[in-house]
């Protein structure tokens, strides 16, 4: 089989990552960098031994995939070119800035069967994947996500910025249709929200209550999660796992004994691992493990908890 033709579109901070981990792929060949800044192309490009470009029109007929990383407002229109043109995509999350776009998106990528896979970064975190037999039927989740302010993710608020991180992994946990939401947010450093507690009522009668915040002076990544029959604790930016589960025994009459699971993980390379299984989906005609379908549900959400957000008018 033939190497997989890429290039990355948008070489900022998170797109330069992108592609150097396209330059290591043995199945790969790196066959472009793009960025409307000429000096930032080349200079990527050239750390990288591949070509940069400044219009991603000029790649029509040269690659098979791309990565988009790109300001969110774009994803859209360049997404869409790319699927149009026969490539495949991974794009970078938000997947769009409106529910329409991201439908379109999918539309799309059905229309002309192209992988549509959604950066949503978290959900190749080892602890994350260690749940795969372990979660069930969740009842309550609180998570919180905290963080020092970052000017790369200002041009949405806090929710679409970090929180969408945890809507994404709680929704696919979770899988039923949200009944309820209520939140509310404070503008603190930027213009838009930066701190915002949102609680998520499920049909299934799962709560969820979510904390996300862009002006703390540290950074926190855990989330918890109650089921029948386990208490589970999982620290993303440690990559640890705890899991408590009743035991056989009994700590007083009546009440069962709770035996206790710590796991922790290498840190690994989640952006290695996202890329790998775009790849992967690519060569081998299989789905994506974070599709279309995912981030625009996500997306969904996040609009929704903006939505409600802006309407209660936040404190600045």
């Amino acid at each position: 089989m033939h190497k997989l033709r890429t290039a990355v579109i948008g070489t900022g901070y998170l797109g330069r990552f992108h592609a150097q981990k396209y330059a290591a792929l043995e199945e790969c060949q790196l066959v472009a960098i793009c960025d409307a800044a000429a000096d930032t192309a080349r200079a990527v490009a050239s750390e990288l031994g591949t070509e940069g470009i400044t219009d991603y029109r000029q790649l029509a007929g040269r690659v098979d995939a791309v990565s988009i990383v790109v300001p969110t407002q774009q994803h859209h229109a360049v997404a869409k070119w790319f699927l149009e043109n026969g490539i495949h995509v991974l794009v970078e999350k938000p997947m769009t800035t409106t529910v329409a776009e991201g439908r379109d998106l999918l539309s799309a990528a059905r229309r002309h069967e192209r992988v549509l896979q959604i950066g949503h970064l978290e959900r190749f975190n080892p602890a994350i994947l260690a749940l795969e037999n372990i979660i069930t039927e969740p009842r309550f989740i609180e998570s919180h996500r905290l963080a020092p302010f970052n000017p790369r993710g200002a041009d949405v608020n806090v929710v679409l910025d970090l929180m969408i991180h945890d809507i994404d992994i709680i929704l696919d946990m979770v899988r039923s249709p949200v009944q309820q939401i209520d939140a509310n947010g404070v503008s603190v450093l930027s213009s838009d929200i930066d701190i915002a507690n949102v609680r998520i009522r499920f049909d299934s009668g799962c709560v969820a209550n979510v904390t996300a915040s862009r002006a703390s002076v540290k950074t926190e990544r855990k989330m918890r999660l109650f089921q029948h029959d386990s208490y589970i604790a999982i620290d993303f930016h440690n990559k640890q796992l705890d899991i408590y589960r009743k035991g056989d025994g009994e700590q007083h009459p009546g009440i069962p004994a709770i035996e206790s699971e710590r796991r922790t993980f290498d840190q690994g390379d989640a952006l290695l691992s996202e890329i790998r299984s775009f790849v992967d989906a690519v060569r081998n005609g299989k789905p994506p493990v974070v599709s279309g379908e995912d981030g625009l549900r996500a997306l969904e959400a996040a609009l929704a908890i903006s939505d409600k957000l802006t309407r209660e008018e936040p404190v600045s």
